[in-house]
C-alpha cells in the first residue's frame, strides 16, 4: 500500500467539513458514542420529566394531603418514590454520558496519534528532512488535542436534542406565537456561530502554527545544549525562544478575545428568549388567547431549553480549533512519498545477503531544479563479503548505503537483495534482515540491555516477535557486545547490562556509543550490515578488531579460498568467531586500515562508481583513489601526532574525562570529527 486507505483531508464548505469531522470521529468508536448519546438523551428526557413529576406530586398528593385527605397522605411514599426514581435516572444518565463520552474522547485521541506516528514511520527520510522535529511533535500532541476537543461535549449536545424536541412540542401545544418567541434563539445562535467562526478560524490556525514553532525552537535548543553552553549563546537562544513564545501568547490572547465575545453571547440567548416569551405572553394573555399559567409554563420550558443551547454553544466554540487541528493532522496522513511495498519475502538463512544494484540513480529537487546524487550505479556483492565505499565529501556514499536499508527508493534502477527488488518485499522484511548503523548514534535514557535490544523484555525461551524474529536473550546481548568490543566496558559498569546510560548515553564516550550501536544492530542477526562511517569515533585498533570479527573465519594457511561448509553454506559466509552468522557488510570508511580489511572497495565520485576492486588493485590503477588514500593517511598521521602530544601532556587526566573502559585515547582523538 502507498498510503492511507482514504484521503483524510476534509473538503467542502466549513459547515460540511465540521459535520464530516464529527461524523468521522464518532464512527471510529461507534459503540461508545451510541451509549454516550443515549445516556445524554435519557438525561434530556428525565429533565423534562421533572416538571411533570413535580406537577403530578403537587396536584395529586401534596395539596390534597395538606388539605387533610387521608388517601393522599397514604400516597406520599408514592410521590417520594417517583421523585427519587427521576433523580436516580438523572444521576445515572449524567454518569453514563460522562464515562462513555470520556472513553470515546480518549479513544479518538489515541486513534489519531497512532495514525500520525504510523505515517511518520512509513514516510521516507526525505520527507522527514523537510519537516522540523518541533512540527512533528506538535502534530502528534497539540494538533491531536485540538482536533479532538469537540468530542467531549458532542454527545451531550446530540443527546439533549430530546429536550428541544419535547419542549418544542409542548410550546406549540400551548401557543404558536409563544413557541415562535421561544425558538427564535436557535437561528440567532446559528448566526452568532457563523460570525464567530469567521474570526476564530484564522486565529486558531495562527495559534496552532506557533505552537509547532515554539516546540521546534525548544527542541533545537535542547538538542544543541552543548553548543549553546560552549559558545556562550544562551542569551541568543533565550531571545529566540522568547520571540516565538511572545507571538504564541499574542495568538492565544487573540483566540481568547474572540471566545470572550462568543461565549457570553451564547449564554445570553436563553435569557433574551425568556424576555421575548414574557413580552409575547403578556400580549397574548391580554387578548385572552392564553392564560397566565401558560405563559409561566412557556417560560419554564425555555429555561429547560437553555441547557441544550449552551451544550451546542460548547460544541460550536470548539469546532474552529478542532477543524484547524484536524487539517494539520490530515496533511501528515495524506502526505505523499510513502514507500510502496509488495508481498515478497526474503529467506531466513544463516549467511549474508547477496546484493546487486542495477543502473541505480537518485534525483532530488533543489532550488527549482533537479540535482543528481547517484547516476548509473552498478554493483554486485557476494554473500558474506565486506565492502568498503570510499569517496570525497559529497560523492554520494550516504545516499548509496541508505538505499540498502530502504530509507528511500532510487529514482532509477533497482536494488536487489538475494535477487528480490526491495520495492517488492513485504513490510518488515528489510528491517528484519538489514541493519544500518549511522555515524550519529542515538542512545536512549535506559539500561544497556534496553538500548541493545530496544525491547521491553528479554525472553530466554527462544520466543519470537511479531515478525518471526527471535527475541534476544542476555546471551545474545553479550555476544553482540563482544563482537562490538564493548563487553569489557559494560562489565565494569555498576549493574552491567542493567546499568543506566543517562540521557543520550552521557556516561559513555563517542566511541563507546558507536560500538553500542553496532551491538544493537548485531543482536538482530542481520544478513546485511550497513555501516555509514559508524566507527569514526572508535580507536583504530578497536575498529580493526571489530571489522575482523565481522569477517568469516579463514583457513589457517591464510589463503583466500574458503571451502563450503558441510551443510552447503557458501564459502566465506559460515560464521563469526563466536558462532554467530556472518552478515554481508557494506561500510562507508575513511581509515585506510579499515579499507584494507575489505574484500571489495568501491570508489565513488560525483554519484558515479569510478572503480571497483581490492585496495591493492585500486592503488595500482586508480589515480583518484590513490590521491584519496594518501590524503586519508596524512590525516591519520596528523591525528597520531596529536594523540602522542595529548598522552605526553597527561594521559591519566585525559582518560578520567571520558569514562572507564575506553581503550587509550583514540576515541577522544576522533570523537566529534567533522569529516
Amino acid at each position: 500500500m502507498s498510503g492511507s486507505p482514504a484521503a483524510a483531508t476534509l473538503t467542502g464548505s466549513r459547515p460540511r467539513r465540521s459535520a464530516a469531522l464529527m461524523w468521522r470521529g464518532m464512527r471510529t468508536e461507534p459503540r461508545l458514542y451510541v451509549l454516550a448519546v443515549a445516556a445524554s438523551a435519557l438525561f434530556g428526557a428525565a429533565t423534562v420529566a421533572v416538571s411533570r413529576a413535580v406537577g403530578w406530586a403537587t396536584d395529586a398528593v401534596v395539596v390534597p394531603a395538606i388539605g387533610g385527605d387521608p388517601d393522599a397522605r397514604a400516597r406520599i411514599w408514592q410521590a417520594g418514590l417517583v421523585l427519587a426514581a427521576v433523580a436516580v435516572t438523572l444521576a445515572l444518565s449524567v454518569a453514563g454520558r460522562r464515562i462513555w463520552a470520556g472513553l470515546g474522547f480518549a479513544a479518538i485521541q489515541a486513534h489519531h496519534r497512532r495514525g500520525v506516528t504510523r505515517q511518520y514511520l512509513r514516510l521516507p527520510m526525505s520527507w522527514h528532512r523537510a519537516h522540523p522535529t518541533g512540527q512533528l511533535l506538535s502534530n502528534a500532541s497539540a494538533d491531536v488535542e485540538a482536533a479532538t476537543g469537540v468530542f467531549n461535549p458532542l454527545p451531550f449536545a446530540l443527546g439533549v436534542v430530546v429536550m428541544i424536541v419535547v419542549a418544542t412540542v409542548m410550546l406549540l401545544a400551548i401557543d404558536v406565537w409563544l413557541a415562535a418567541a421561544a425558538l427564535v434563539v436557535i437561528p440567532v445562535a446559528v448566526a452568532v456561530n457563523l460570525v464567530f467562526q469567521r474570526y476564530m478560524a484564522p486565529a486558531a490556525t495562527r495559534a496552532q502554527q506557533l505552537r509547532a514553532e515554539v516546540a521546534d525552537v525548544a527542541h533545537e535548543s535542547f538538542e544543541g545544549a552543548l553548543l549553546v553552553k560552549s559558545l556562550g549563546t544562551a542569551d541568543r537562544e533565550e531571545a529566540r525562544f522568547a520571540d516565538r513564545a511572545d507571538a504564541l501568547r499574542a495568538a492565544n490572547v487573540r483566540v481568547g478575545v474572540v471566545r470572550a465575545f462568543f461565549d457570553p453571547a451564547i449564554e445570553l440567548l436563553p435569557s433574551l428568549g425568556t424576555l421575548a416569551v414574557l413580552g409575547v405572553g403578556t400580549w397574548r394573555a391580554s387578548s385572552g388567547a392564553v392564560d397566565a399559567g401558560d405563559v409561566v409554563t412557556a417560560a419554564y420550558l425555555l429555561t429547560v431549553m437553555a441547557v441544550p443551547v449552551r451544550a451546542f454553544g460548547w460544541v460550536l466554540g470548539e469546532l474552529p480549533r478542532a477543524l484547524v487541528g484536524y487539517e494539520r493532522i490530515a496533511r501528515v496522513l495524506d502526505a505523499r512519498g510513502v514507500l510502496a511495498t509488495g508481498s515478497g519475502t526474503l529467506p531466513r538463512r544463516a549467511w549474508g545477503l547477496a546484493l546487486r544494484l542495477e543502473g541505480v540513480g537518485v534525483d532530488v529537487p533543489a532550488s527549482g531544479r533537479t540535482a543528481t546524487l547517484l547516476d548509473g550505479v552498478d554493483l554486485e556483492v557476494a554473500p558474506g563479503a565486506t565492502v568498503a565505499v570510499v569517496g570525497s565529501t559529497g560523492a554520494g556514499k550516504t545516499t548509496l548505503v541508505s538505499l540498502l536499508a530502504r530509507l528511500s527508493d532510487p529514482t532509477r534502477g533497482r536494488v536487489l537483495l538475494d535477487g528480490a527488488d526491495l520495492r517488492d518485499l513485504a513490510p518488515g522484511e528489510v528491517p528484519a534482515q538489514v541493519a544500518l548503523v549511522a555515524q550519529q548514534t542515538f542512545v536512549f535514557e535506559d539500561t544497556v540491555r534496553a538500548n541493545v535490544t530496544l525491547a521491553d523484555r528479554i525472553d530466554p525461551g527462544g520466543a519470537t516477535d511479531d515478525d518471526g524474529a527471535p527475541v534476544p536473550d542476555d546471551d545474545d546481548v553479550w555476544a553482540a557486545l563482544r563482537v562490538a568490543r564493548l563487553d569489557d566496558v559494560v562489565r565494569e559498569l555498576p549493574g552491567g547490562l542493567d546499568a543506566p546510560l543517562g540521557e543520550r548515553g552521557a556516561n559513555l564516550s563517542g566511541g563507546q556509543r558507536q560500538r553500542l550501536a553496532i551491538a544493537r544492530a548485531l543482536v538482530r542477526r542481520p544478513r546485511l550490515l550497513v555501516l555509514d562511517d559508524a566507527t569514526s569515533a572508535v580507536d583504530p585498533r578497536v575498529e580493526s578488531e571489530i571489522l575482523g570479527a565481522l569477517r568469516a573465519a579463514r583457513p589457517a594457511d591464510g589463503s583466500d579460498a574458503v571451502p563450503d561448509g558441510p551443510d552447503g553454506t557458501p564459502a566465506g559466509t559460515r560464521d563469526l568467531r563466536d558462532g554467530r552468522p556472518v552478515p554481508t557488510v557494506v561500510m562507508v570508511a575513511y581509515r585506510m586500515s579499515s579499507v584494507a580489511l575489505a574484500d571489495v572497495v568501491v570508489h565513488l565520485e560525483s554519484g558515479r562508481v569510478v572503480d571497483v576492486g581490492t585496495h591493492a588493485d585500486l592503488l595500482a590503477r586508480d589515480a583518484g583513489y590513490r590521491a584519496l588514500a594518501t590524503a586519508y593517511e596524512q590525516e591519520s598521521a596528523r591525528r597520531e601526532r596529536e594523540l602522542a602530544d595529548e598522552r605526553a601532556a597527561g594521559e591519566d587526566v585525559a582518560g578520567g574525562e571520558h569514562g572507564a573502559g575506553e581503550h587509550g585515547a583514540g576515541d577522544r582523538a576522533t570523537e566529534g570529527d567533522g569529516r
